[in-house]
């Protein structure tokens, strides 16, 4: 696959770049130019990240670096199985606990969420950073869901890191989730309450917390290039229509020619 010219490879995380130095030279830069792309695509262009990973992947398999950024695209186009493997096999390179959270979402993805619940409350969790564990209890909140478990998921959301008000990386999605399945459960006030505290937090935009709130408020926006467009369509719709009616009448015999005489 083609690579930008601004591309250079050194863009690149320093503890990866470490990682590529067991490969040859130009093998590191190939590699590291391909992860480059996974990483500038994966939000924008999930597929187009996929492809440069599998490129990476069939050059250097043998880097965790480059195992985890193929899980983490073949994550993001929700091939789970295919990304489950792959968090596998980093995790054995490198022996950390860091990819379990999103490992267990990928069991969630493969439709079974007992085994995300098992994985929530296996020992690895303890080992996790702070980030981590309340990654985990996102994804042990979503299996809950998943199994129609309402009240038990709100439940697993409530904790130290909800009830707090400094606004950490994680503050926004975790306010979000709780809100969400509060809606889900019918404790709409709740519901409206969490999702402005979600917005508050949501300093980057990373969920459509605000747009939540103001459906709940009931405020619906509208696309001005579309309402434009719809109002362009209305008056071309109606000159059409007025040409046509003329046409009709010119067409039509009048009364005195069909001798038509009151």
């Amino acid at each position: 696959m083609p690579i930008p010219e601004d591309v250079t490879g050194e863009e690149i995380d320093g503890d990866v770049r470490q990682e590529l130095q067991s490969l040859p030279k130009t093998l590191a830069e190939d590699v590291a130019k391909n992860l480059v792309m996974v990483a500038r695509l994966i939000d924008e262009d999930p597929e187009g990240a996929y492809g440069y990973s599998r490129v990476a992947l069939r050059l250097a398999s043998r880097v965790a670096a480059v195992r985890e950024a193929a899980g983490f695209a073949a994550y993001a186009n929700q091939k789970y199985n295919e990304a489950l493997a792959e968090f596998r096999a980093a995790r054995r390179m490198t022996g950390t606990v860091e990819l379990w959270p999103v490992m267990a979402d990928c069991e969630r993805g493969l439709g079974r969420p007992e085994k995300a619940l098992d994985m929530a409350g296996a020992p690895e969790v303890h080992k996790l950073d702070k980030a981590g564990q309340v990654e985990m209890r996102l994804v042990a909140a979503g299996a809950r869901r998943d199994m129609g478990q309402l009240d038990a998921a709100i439940v697993t959301l409530q904790s130290p890191e909800l009830a707090s008000n400094a606004v950490q990386p994680w503050t926004a999605r975790l306010r979000y989730a709780y809100a969400d399945a509060l809606l889900a459960a019918g404790r709409e006030g709740e519901a409206r309450e969490w999702f402005a505290k979600a917005v508050e937090a949501d300093r980057d935009g990373s969920t459509d917390a605000s747009d939540r709130l103001a459906e709940l408020d009931g405020v619906e926006f509208v696309d001005a290039l579309d309402e434009t467009g719809d109002e362009t369509a209305d008056e071309t719709e109606a000159e059409a229509k007025s040409g046509t009616e003329g046409a009709d009448e010119s067409a039509r015999p009048s009364a005195e020619e069909n001798g038509d005489k009151d």
